[in-house]
């Protein structure tokens, strides 16, 4: 089973359905404690990383999507739900992400149109255990204006004014800037490949 975090933040239950689309089991969980029997974790986001980051504490859940994540249990992170595995973001002073991975998230660059709404050629450039070859063309559907400034764990990137950073993966953790349930095809495949993972830690 895999957990998809209800923190009451945005659509929650497009995530669910889209992994479920993809051929996994998923269920919104409201209680902290059930992230324990988890196969899986996934943690959606939209809207300020502020926000996000308050409705986390709210409940609380850092400590136990730690616990999860030093379990060794697969934890996907989706857009802002990415950017909350880090420090902190431009967006919102003196707000603290969960910090399971070190890194700050920045303003898009100028020259550019803020947000970036757009499908966009997600580009591979390390192995990874997320995306196919690196011949393969993939698509993902991206809603943001703040993106991850930088990482040693980058397995994928887009070009919007420059490369930003698309998708990040490091042991058992994942986090990817766009919104693979909003992706078609490309983004399904992707959400395949997380339950696969999920099933062989299982």
């Amino acid at each position: 089973m895999i957990a998809v975090i209800d923190y009451g933040i945005g659509n929650l239950r497009s995530a669910v359905k889209a992994l479920e689309a993809a051929g996994a089991s998923a269920e919104l969980v409201s209680d902290p404690s059930a992230l324990e029997s988890a196969d899986g974790v996934v943690l959606p986001g939209v809207g300020s990383f502020g926000r996000c980051a308050a409705a986390l504490e709210k409940a609380p859940w850092g400590q136990a999507i730690r616990e999860v994540v030093a379990a060794k249990t697969p934890f996907l992170g989706i857009c802002v739900g990415f950017q909350l595995l880090f420090d902190s973001s431009e967006e919102s002073p003196g707000a603290r992400g969960l910090g399971i991975l070190p890194g700050e998230v920045a303003l898009l660059g100028a020259g550019v149109k803020h947000p970036q709404i757009q499908w966009n050629r997600v580009n591979r450039s390390t192995e990874s255990r997320l995306f196919p070859e690196r011949s393969e063309e993939v698509w993902m559907y991206f809603v943001h204006s703040f993106a991850l400034a930088s990482s040693p764990s980058v397995v994928a990137t887009c070009d919007y004014g420059g490369p930003v950073i698309a998708a990040v993966e490091e042991e058992n953790v994942f986090g990817v800037q766009f919104h693979p349930e909003k992706s078609g095809d490309d983004g399904l495949a992707l959400l395949r490949r997380f339950g696969a993972i999920c099933g062989e830690a299982s």
